[in-house]
């Protein structure tokens, strides 16, 4: 876990129960699940192996571990784990360092949270170097801390990532705003007890109780975040 910039404090408005907004990275903030699922197909093609386009939905939003570990099994491809790491991580830095779009609605809402001095985390299944590779575009000042997906024992699906992030900003989970793309990601949330907004990217996530769906970031601003943790 890496702290970004000074703590900004766990007190908001008062009549808010909301304490604290977790955000995640790929696909929520920065239109980039894409690019892990293009560098998979291009890796795997210079294995000499095509990867099956339905996979896509099996390994979005997981940690590298789980996704590269089945695309290995699912293959049978000729390479460890930890060398396919590198070479994905190396593939995706490289379409980064080319281009990072951001998902409408983002830089609107991290301002505004900002502004608001709503305390804000980064959470992403991602390596830290990955993390801070997209920090760079996306503002660092905008979060007090950021939690990276090879800092945790147990990442994604598992709740200890956003347990770690309201650690952090000394919120109760039960107050925290969490907002996400994948299944994966909102199961962590959600098994972390925190409420969720998912915004889908790749396969459809369902609502819930506690889990709120949007179909963009652009649906969501403060006093919505608010009235999902209303006292």
């Amino acid at each position: 876990m890496t702290t970004t910039v000074p703590a900004l404090g766990t007190q908001t408005a008062e009549g808010s129960a909301l304490q604290a907004v977790l955000l995640d990275m790929d696909g929520t903030l920065v239109d980039t699940e894409g690019f892990w699922w293009d560098v998979e197909v291009e890796v795997f093609a210079d294995l000499g192996h095509a990867l099956d386009d339905s996979w896509r939905h099996v390994v979005v939003g997981g940690p590298m571990t789980r996704s590269a570990g089945f695309l290995i099994e699912a293959t049978g491809a000729d390479i460890t784990l930890a060398e396919l790491t590198v070479l994905l991580n190396d593939g995706f830095e490289d379409r980064i360092g080319r281009t990072l779009p951001l998902m409408p609605g983002a830089t609107r809402l991290l301002a505004e949270l900002a502004a608001h001095g709503i305390p804000t985390a980064l959470v992403s299944a991602s390596h830290r170097r990955i993390i801070d590779r997209i920090l760079t575009s996306l503002g660092p000042q905008y979060f007090s801390l950021t939690v990276a997906g090879d800092e945790v024992e147990r990442t994604k699906p598992h709740p200890d990532p956003y347990l770690l992030a309201a650690a952090g900003l000394g919120a109760e989970p039960a107050r925290c705003a969490v907002i996400e793309d994948t299944a994966t990601g909102v199961a962590a949330a959600e098994a972390a007890g925190c409420h969720v907004v998912a915004v889908p990217s790749v396969s459809p996530i369902a609502p819930a109780v506690r889990r709120t769906v949007v179909t963009s970031l652009e649906e969501v601003d403060l006093p919505f975040l608010r009235g999902l943790v209303a006292l």
